[in-house]
């Protein structure tokens, strides 16, 4: 076999440009990795997988045009021998726990450090029924969820009205006298309780579960 034939093709999906480059830099200090392709948003992605036919697909979770696991899926059904690893800031046990129905082989949060990414992409290559995780110790227990792991607290529930109030972090901030900081910080939670990707996710979501009034009017994502 070949060094080419031997190398583990990769491509990187993320709406940031800069987060592509620099995924691409890191993984090229590696051998036995190589970027084949690059993809800005979901649809783009799946046609890249089935063009490029990787061995893995390193997917940001909040990329645009489409849900993630939506897009896992749409991918793992056009390329079965293709493996999805995870990037992401959230790792929520719902969020999570929807992404390992649908067949991802790993989920990462962007915390990781060069070696952890490489080591993942390593692993779920040569042993595809290995499951990789780098996630917060409260997510794993949590998988199966449960009424208790999903309620939204008093607090996340007032923050995601004011959300869908079209508010941004710093108007919610101001106006419950608490920091953005710890807006963020609830919204990480909410997105986790809902297997949300984004504000405006969340927001649908939690309407649809009659958890707050529908908005109503333009919400900036």
């Amino acid at each position: 076999m070949s060094d080419e034939e031997a190398r583990i093709r990769i491509l990187l999906v993320d709406d940031h440009a800069v987060v592509r480059e620099g995924l691409r830099e890191l993984l090229g200090f590696e051998g036995d990795l190589e970027v084949v392709g690059e993809a800005a948003d979901a649809p783009e992605a799946l046609e890249q997988a089935r063009r490029l036919r990787p061995d893995i697909v390193v997917l940001d979770v909040e990329i645009p045009g489409g849900e993630a696991p939506d897009t896992v899926e749409a991918i793992r059904a056009a390329c079965p021998d293709t493996h999805i690893l995870i990037l992401s800031m959230y790792d929520g046990p719902q969020l999570l726990s929807r992404l390992l129905s649908v067949g991802i082989s790993g989920y990462l949060l962007k915390s990781v450090n060069r070696r952890e990414l490489v080591a993942a992409i390593r692993s779920i290559h040569l042993a595809p029924d290995r499951l990789v995780l780098s996630v917060s110790r409260h997510s794993v227990p949590r998988l199966p969820g449960s009424e208790a792991d999903t309620e939204l607290s008093p607090r996340e529930l007032e923050i995601l009205d004011l959300v869908a109030q079209a508010l941004s972090n710093g108007q919610v901030a101001s106006r419950l006298n608490i920091t953005e900081a710890t807006v963020k910080r609830h919204l990480r939670n909410v997105f986790g309780k809902l297997g949300a990707v984004s504000r405006i996710d969340a927001v649908n979501k939690a309407a649809a579960r009659s958890l707050i009034a529908p908005p109503t009017r333009h919400h900036a994502g």
